[in-house]
């Protein structure tokens, strides 16, 4: 799990300021798709949120999370604003502010 939790945390930091990725997105870059509460609870685990954006990762609808682990919903939409993405009613919208990588950068 160690090497998975590894992968994870490399591709979140590369989420650009400005972008979110979504837990499945994550989940696929890392690997496997079917690993998005694995991304999950990664993240909740985040040793080092300075350069481990986390908060730059959504649910698939782009809703943040009510049990964000570095200060709540709240505090993820204030992180959010501050790169530069709105959070309306506790969604981003997607189509503007999804991360596209290229998959073969992975």
């Amino acid at each position: 799990m160690e090497n998975t939790f590894e992968k994870i945390y490399e591709i979140v930091r590369r989420i650009p300021k400005g972008t979110v990725a979504t837990y499945g997105q994550v989940a696929l870059l890392a690997g496997n798709p079917r690993l998005a509460r694995v991304v999950g609870y990664a993240l909740h685990v985040n040793p080092d949120p300075d350069s481990i954006p986390c908060y730059r990762v959504v649910n698939r609808f782009g809703r943040v999370s009510p049990a964000f682990a570095f200060g709540g919903e709240n505090r993820q939409i204030t992180l959010l604003e501050a790169d530069g993405i709105p959070v309306t009613d506790g969604c981003v919208d997607l189509t503007r502010y999804q991360w596209q990588p290229e998959i073969s950068d992975f």
